[in-house]
């Protein structure tokens, strides 16, 4: 699929400047000035072109509660927010601990041909916080192996499964929940097993990537962590660093104002790597029977953009370097950068128009939001996979 987008602002992690995009066969060929190749067409004047977003941390509900969400629905989200790489959760039903549900994913996900996907496998089989015996059987089609949503308790259990991903070159990525303690104090809780596990990691030389870090002692010992040459990164979630002191219900909650302050501090100074959405679907009954979580691909840019860049925090070359390029190292996929031989992977977008969130209208089958009815800047205009339209938002293609 060839495309140009011409007279656009482009930015990556390394650069922001005026310029035209010229992809073929699906690979960025060129950028720069004046390029001009006969070609889909695409006027981008007033527009900001950027590598598509990829997302570390998401849950499609598929197989097994599909009435949450499916891989259509969840493409067509992601899409809509600007994402064409996702990386799928484990708690499926069944558990993802095996290649047989891998496949599955993989191919369904093939056969739509929205966005590309990893599906992440369990550490523990079926989630029973003791049976490694599964990890095994997988091949090299699973970078991450995760217990999302329920966190491995038992030290020992964690300590051989640290020993096996670097067996394996797999990263952990790591819910830090213990399901003793959270029922009376939650910060305790992330912080007693973020520590467990950074010190594991330093132990066995496993690779631990840790989940929707939320609480500031977190986010000091996984700095503390970095500065001793500990392998380790991180995440936070766009809820945990644009609200504080509300009690919409996700896991782990939303914190303190000194909590955002520090997750901010961990954004501007390099310690967090990613911001990943962990969009977690729900039903409208299952969210007031209490079940944690929100939609956020569709949201995702737009509040880390008004939050972080319009409020002069941190620049767009860093908001892409947290969305896309960094995400894009972290699983070793050609995606993640305007430049040459990458994968035309574009999101472009609109910085000056506003986007008014209202779940009724999400794509995704989960309408849970904490940010009904805010407004934010930075509405996503298109988003291109491969340099194929894939969502349209209001742009016009010159078709030639």
């Amino acid at each position: 699929m060839d495309l140009l987008i011409k007279n656009c602002r482009i930015v990556d992690e390394t650069k922001d400047m005026q310029g035209d995009i010229y992809i073929k066969d699906g690979k960025i060929a060129h950028y720069g000035e004046n390029i001009n190749v006969e070609c889909n067409t695409i006027d981008g004047t007033g527009l900001l072109a950027m590598p598509s977003f990829i997302d570390m941390h998401a849950h499609f509900r598929d197989p097994g509660y599909t009435y949450k969400e499916d891989l259509y629905t969840g493409s067509k989200a992601a899409l809509k927010g600007g994402y064409t790489f996702v990386n799928l959760m484990a708690n499926t039903n069944p558990v993802c601990s095996n290649m047989d549900i891998v496949e599955y994913v993989l191919n369904k996900s093939k056969e739509l041909d929205l966005i590309d996907i990893h599906q992440t496998v369990s550490i523990t089989k079926d989630f029973d916080g003791k049976t490694l015996d599964h990890l095994d059987q997988i091949d090299n089609r699973v970078k991450f192996i995760s217990d999302d949503g329920m966190g491995v308790q038992s030290n020992l259990t964690m300590y051989k499964a640290m020993l096996k991903a670097r067996e394996k070159g797999l990263i952990i990525i790591a819910h830090e929940e213990d399901e003793e303690i959270v029922a009376i104090d939650t910060r305790l809780s992330e912080n007693v097993m973020t520590l467990r596990d950074i010190y594991l990691s330093s132990l066995t030389g496993g690779r631990l990537h840790l989940a929707h870090v939320s609480t500031k002692e977190s986010i000091e010992a996984i700095r503390r962590g970095k500065k001793e040459g500990i392998k380790i990164s991180c995440e936070v979630t766009p809820h945990h660093v644009a609200l504080y002191s509300n009690d919409y219900r996700v896991n782990p909650p939303i914190r303190e104002k000194e909590d955002v302050e520090a997750l901010i501090e961990g954004i501007m100074d390099g310690t967090v790597d990613a911001i990943a959405t962990d969009h977690a679907p729900h039903s409208l009954d299952d969210k007031k029977r209490g079940a944690p979580g929100i939609s956020g691909l569709e949201t995702a840019f737009s509040i880390c953009y008004t939050s972080l860049v319009r409020t002069n925090i941190i620049s767009l070359n860093r908001l892409s370097q947290l969305m896309s390029a960094t995400p894009g190292k972290l699983m070793g996929i050609n995606k993640g950068k305007i430049k040459e031989g990458y994968d035309g992977d574009i999101v472009l977008v609109d910085l000056d128009k506003k986007l008014i969130v209202r779940g009724e209208e999400f794509v995704s089958k989960g309408k849970n939001t904490p940010f009904e009815g805010m407004e934010f800047y930075g509405k996503v205009m298109a988003t291109f996979r491969k340099g194929e339209l894939k969502y349209n938002g209001g742009i016009k293609v010159d078709n030639r």
